[in-house]
């Protein structure tokens, strides 16, 4: 599984003209189910992303995590496969590493699931949606965190 973290003063996630989700000072994260993934990958990059240090600390230094930060950071997860794109050649990307509609939704799911009933501010965008996402990066600070599957596994 992928995400795409990004530390945002504010960001909110919109659906045909309705909020979807909104914070204030916390954790945009972008997540993409990549073939083979499965509710371990899920899990896993969740765990990694609560305890990711990306806010800084009395000194200055990026050592505080969203966990740290809890309850007065939010977290936004919005879904989107276009992180697993191929994009090393030619002009126009390939979505193949990415999991089927299907088996993503169920992981994202899973994904939003799991973060509400761990962290105490989560809200999210809609699956396979037309979204419209605003954000101030704070930073700016992004960071790219991937779990692979196993390399035995091929679906959820």
């Amino acid at each position: 599984m992928i995400g795409l973290l990004q530390r945002v003063s504010e960001a909110r996630v919109m659906v045909e003209g309705r909020c979807t989700g909104e914070i204030g000072r916390g954790l945009l994260v972008f997540v993409c189910a990549e073939r083979g993934d499965t509710v371990v990958q899920a899990r896993a990059l969740l765990a990694r992303l609560l305890a990711f240090r990306v806010f800084p600390d009395e000194g200055g230094r990026m050592n505080r995590s969203l966990r740290d930060l809890a309850p007065s950071a939010g977290l936004l997860i919005v879904p989107q496969f276009t992180l697993a794109a191929d994009t090393r050649s030619g002009t126009r990307p390939s979505f193949t590493p990415a999991a089927a509609p299907d088996i993503a939704r169920r992981l994202f799911d899973a994904f939003v699931s799991d973060a509400r009933a761990g962290y105490p501010e989560v809200h999210a965008g809609v699956f396979g949606a037309d979204m419209k996402v605003h954000l101030i990066n704070d930073g700016p600070v992004t960071f790219w965190l991937q779990v692979a599957p196993p390399a035995d596994k091929e679906t959820a």
